[in-house]
């Protein structure tokens, strides 16, 4: 059965830290892909500075179009919403019934698991890749020990999305934080200016 890691995430925009992350899982670990799921918009999220999600889609498929190891994809644009992980794995599982789905997801995701809709069905049924964050999070044991969490050591990044929408907005150069095709379509399209 093929290994997939689902990446959720807005990303508004995909930086190279998304892409170390990805880069890393599939490098590092037992996954053999790595799916970017381009998360509608979160209600809990303000709108205002929330690209469409196509314009957002558009960027990630600009950022990982050479190499195959990666997907974009906009599994979650159909689903009923608040889309919640479980719902997207139980569909993906129905689709693709000979991939086994695995979660990425930052430590500090990670802390708040319990009060993710389902949460224990989750973590019985897939493994989740767990990437280190800056700020330690103090993590409940019983997740640190469980058999399906897989701590990995994948470089820490300090890029953030808003980092890069602030900047732009103050009109600094941030090029070099993203792929160059993602930072020419962001200057073409004039996001994040204001």
């Amino acid at each position: 059965m093929k290994k997939t890691g689902l990446f959720f995430g807005s990303f508004n925009p995909i930086h190279i830290g998304h892409l170390v992350i990805a880069g890393y899982m599939a490098e590092f670990t037992e996954l053999e892909q790595v799916w970017f799921v381009v998360s509608p918009q979160n209600p809990l999220k303000p709108a205002a500075s929330l690209l469409p999600e196509t314009q957002r889609m558009r960027m990630v498929r600009l950022a990982i179009e050479y190499d195959k190891r990666f997907k974009a994809s906009s599994i979650e644009f159909g689903l009923p919403r608040p889309s919640y992980t479980i719902h997207t794995l139980a569909y993906l599982k129905e689709k693709y019934p000979g991939v086994e789905f695995c979660l990425i997801m930052g430590a500090d995701n990670l802390a708040t698991l319990k009060k993710w809709k389902n949460y224990e069905q989750l973590i019985r049924e897939h493994r989740i890749y767990v990437y280190p964050r800056k700020e330690e999070t103090p993590v409940p044991p019983e997740l640190t020990k469980h058999q399906s969490v897989v701590f990995t050591q994948a470089p820490i990044m300090e890029i953030s999305s808003s980092f890069i929408r602030n900047a732009i907005k103050q009109k600094k150069d941030v090029r070099y934080m993203m792929p160059p095709q993602v930072a020419e379509y962001i200057k073409e399209m004039h996001f994040y200016e204001r």
